[in-house]
């Protein structure tokens, strides 16, 4: 039953991810005017906002203008729903599903935009540290813990300055939202969790990078956005880090 909730609340939220991929870049609100095709603006019908379910009943297209819907907004509500259930797998109902529930999310978000447009939005990040703080301070609340402040200011320092040297030394090889994208997770996760993520992120972003060209998905002088890789090795570090240290120390020592 569990299982089943969840998913479905993931494909909900998913769907309104979709209007924030494609609203937030163009600064328009996420809350007004309601959802409408962006082709024929069209207001569209509780019916066209059933997740998934209305892309299939309607083929891919506008029910008004028969215009094509693109396959990533039922890909987006299913990869959140997904996120979801995997995350519910390793933490059960707890703080730490919820508040990594509300972190996937956003990098989820930030994937897209960062892929189509080569931007971070400011206020996707603010969101996150805001996120983070509330994390923070819930789970010294209901755990009895101290707040890791000083940790958290290593996954600061780490992320952020770390990744604002390969910047300047890359000459701008580097984006300004990836640095601020890194500073920011470097607060949620800590210095240890940050170092195996930004390890994670390279190499995830060097494979990765080499599938685009292969395929043809992008040029050589193209730039390639590294937020994507930031968040799926952020999402691998939350689930699978604890696993990923102790593969590491028993196969090399």
């Amino acid at each position: 039953m569990y299982y089943f909730m969840i998913f479905i609340v993931g494909l909900l939220i998913g769907s309104f991810l979709n209007v924030c991929i494609y609203r937030i870049p163009r600064e328009e609100s996420i809350v007004y005017p309601s959802s409408h095709c962006p082709d024929c603006g069209s207001s569209l019908r509780p019916v066209d906002l059933i997740p998934v379910v209305s892309y299939m009943t309607s083929r891919g297209n506008c029910r008004y203008c028969n215009a094509h819907i693109s396959l990533r907004y039922p890909l987006v509500e299913l990869i959140n729903a997904g996120l979801y259930l995997i995350l519910y797998l390793q933490f059960g109902l707890s703080l730490q599903f919820f508040a990594h529930g509300v972190l996937v999310s956003i990098l989820l978000a930030i994937t897209f935009i960062d892929y189509d447009h080569q931007i971070i939005p400011d206020g996707m990040i603010i969101l996150i540290i805001v996120a983070g703080l509330f994390y923070k301070i819930a789970y010294m609340v209901l755990y009895r813990g101290s707040f890791p402040l000083l940790s958290s200011i290593g996954g600061l320092l780490l992320g952020g300055v770390f990744f604002l040297v390969v910047a300047i030394l890359s000459n701008g090889g580097m984006g300004g939202g990836d640095i601020k994208l890194m500073g920011a997770l470097g607060l949620w996760l800590g210095w240890q969790s940050t170092l195996l993520m930004m390890l994670l992120s390279f190499f995830i972003g060097g494979v990765l990078s080499v599938m685009l060209l292969l395929l043809k998905r992008k040029g050589r002088k193209e730039a390639i956005p590294f937020g994507p890789f930031i968040a799926i090795a952020t999402f691998i570090t939350i689930c699978w880090s604890q696993e990923i240290v102790t593969w590491y120390v028993e196969m090399f020592f």
